[in-house]
């Protein structure tokens, strides 16, 4: 219900202003100074209207100031054997190393970030690509490469391939393949199904085909839920051991606004990064298997 008030004075405004109400005629004429101070007692009673505002696109979130830990320098090899395995989840190891793995990008705004996240870490990654998005913005994987990161291949279309024929399952790994190397020059060493999808015999068809070890996880902060990026950076601070291979997408920008508090927790705690292909040539199974075959043939 209006307040009295108001609709005393917005009859008398009405009236100087020369517009009509129902009741005008009725309606007092009012001089130019009762004019002002009915104005002014109106805009101190009347609620204020919302402020309307437009995004401001050049906004950017401040840095963090003082020093963040820094992974060490650490030139390891990435040619793991070819009888390193067939699937992946974790790797035995003899330090506290660990992947950190990053599915379904490159996405235009969330992976720059991400790159300048690890960059400022000395972080190299593995970054399971999508062959589509890599021809969508192949300047992308050119920085991805070129600042030390692994490129993995996560299929063209990110279809569920166990579903497909084999000839199917070739194509998709083939198109991200030949993306991948038109964009940026490498060859892919390992591969991730989507949905971590992929058949036993299908995974062998994988390795005889194209070499690739089908790399799965041993930790998911399940991220594509968008738990928010304390309950990320919880799950994987948590369930993060040597020779862990942890799984998240930079397809999503909470994971990314995660990764500072996740990757400093990690190395506070002395966990050390490398790619997925240097944490396959660590594998400490691989070397005790090759030494126990030599002791058996000498």
């Amino acid at each position: 219900m209006p307040k009295p008030l108001h609709t005393l004075g917005y009859r008398f405004l009405n009236t100087a202003l020369g517009q009509r109400t129902d009741d005008s005629e009725s309606t007092p004429a009012l001089s130019r100074r009762g004019f002002l101070l009915l104005a002014a007692s109106l805009s101190s009673c009347k609620a204020a209207s919302p402020l309307k505002t437009t995004t401001n696109s050049n906004y950017r979130t401040p840095t963090l100031q003082g020093a963040v830990p820094r992974n060490p320098d650490m030139p390891f090899p990435s040619n793991f054997p070819k009888s390193a395995g067939v699937t992946f989840t974790r790797v035995l190891v003899s330090g506290n190393y660990i992947a950190i793995t990053f599915d379904d990008g490159p996405h235009p705004q969330n992976t720059p970030r991400l790159l300048d996240i690890l960059r400022a870490r000395n972080v190299k990654a593995t970054f399971y690509v999508i062959g589509r998005s890599v021809d969508l913005h192949p300047q992308i994987v050119r920085r991805t490469v070129a600042e030390g990161h692994e490129i993995g291949n996560h299929t063209h279309t990110h279809r569920l391939l166990s579903q497909l024929s084999d000839s199917e399952v070739c194509n998709e790994l083939s198109r991200c393949r030949d993306s991948v190397a038109r964009a940026a020059g490498v060859r892919i060493r390992t591969m991730r199904p989507p949905y971590g999808g992929l058949l036993q015999r299908q995974r062998q068809l994988v390795y005889s085909e194209f070499g690739y070890p089908t790399i799965l996880w041993s930790v998911d902060p399940l991220d594509w839920k968008r738990p928010g990026p304390s309950v990320v950076t919880s799950r994987i601070l948590s369930g993060t051991n040597a020779g862990g291979i942890v799984l998240a997408h930079d397809l999503h920008a909470p994971t990314v606004d995660a990764m500072p508090a996740t990757i400093d927790g990690l190395l506070r705690r002395g966990f050390q990064f490398v790619t997925v292909s240097q944490l396959l040539a660590m594998n400490t199974e691989i070397a005790t298997t090759q030494a126990d075959a030599t002791r058996a043939n000498s």
